[in-house]
């Protein structure tokens, strides 16, 4: 899908599977991360994705700019650009990271908050 094709009040997802393997979907700035992960699910790319499939949507999650999302977060929330398209991660975890467990075992080590000068990814 190019940028021309999507309206001007939506966002497109290109979403990145663990395997390299990307799909794009087409969503509202009021999805949350819950509503995205039930229509992927209710959408999976068979022909394309069958070998990452997942037993329920609940284990789906997004990864955007190196952070988790939690379901009720939208997309508007993130403030992402309507009629373009963003980059995320979609990976299978039953449960999230707890919050700040890596700037925790920093701070127990006697480090800094941060791993590194530059942002992390997961990949």
């Amino acid at each position: 899908m190019s940028a021309k094709n999507i309206p001007g009040d939506k966002i497109n997802l290109r979403l990145i599977l663990v395997s390299g393997k990307t799909k794009e979907f087409v969503f509202s700035p009021v999805d949350s991360a819950g509503d995205i992960a039930v229509h992927v699910y209710d959408n999976w790319p068979e022909a394309d994705w069958a070998a990452e499939c997942v037993s329920r949507a609940e284990i789906l999650r997004l990864i955007y700019q190196g952070r988790f999302l939690h379901s009720s977060v939208t997309l508007g929330a993130l403030g992402l650009p309507l009629g373009r398209t963003t980059v995320m991660h979609l990976v299978p975890r039953e449960h999230l990271p707890e919050p700040n467990s890596h700037d925790q075992r920093q701070k127990s080590k006697g480090g800094s908050s941060s791993c590194c000068s530059a942002s992390c990814c997961i990949l």
